[in-house]
């Protein structure tokens, strides 16, 4: 049994052994170079999410930015805005005013001159009542010509 085993043995170590340990040499080697790719691969996706998150924090950076200058931009847009309905109330104000000013001032002197012709008219009637003969009217002329020498 010992000689069997021996011979047995030394053909396997002949011929067998030389293609197993070739084979599990190449298999240790795929196992290796899949590893190794695999570390790759796992760098790769670690840089690859590091370099995202730098993406994104950027983005969001930028989002902040643009939000911020868009606020600022409103802000200003409504304080002219304001601003602006601000002063044009104002003309609209002072425009009313002056229309109301004049259209006062053109019904006083309307009311004038209807009262002036009212006077010179209810003085007529009166004057034609009141003179009616000549010597009334030389009367009231000097009279009055006394009172303005007076004045």
């Amino acid at each position: 049994m010992l000689i069997a085993f021996l011979t047995v043995f030394l053909l396997l170590k002949k011929f067998a052994w030389k293609p197993l340990l070739n084979a599990l040499k190449l298999r240790e080697e795929s196992i290796a170079d899949a590893l190794k790719n695999a570390e790759n691969a796992k760098k790769e996706m670690e840089q690859l999410q590091t370099t995202n998150e730098k993406i994104i924090a950027e983005a969001k950076q930028e989002r902040d930015k643009i939000i911020t200058e868009g606020r600022s931009l409103k802000e200003t847009i409504l304080n002219q805005a304001k601003e602006q309905a601000a002063a044009e109330a104002n003309k609209i104000i002072e425009d009313a005013r002056n229309s109301i000013q004049s259209e006062k001032e053109t019904a006083l002197r309307e009311i004038r001159e209807h009262a002036a012709n009212l006077s010179i008219l209810i003085a007529e009637k009166l004057l034609r009542e009141k003179l009616v003969s000549d010597d009334e009217q030389k009367e009231l002329i000097d009279k009055l010509l006394r009172e303005t020498r007076m004045n």
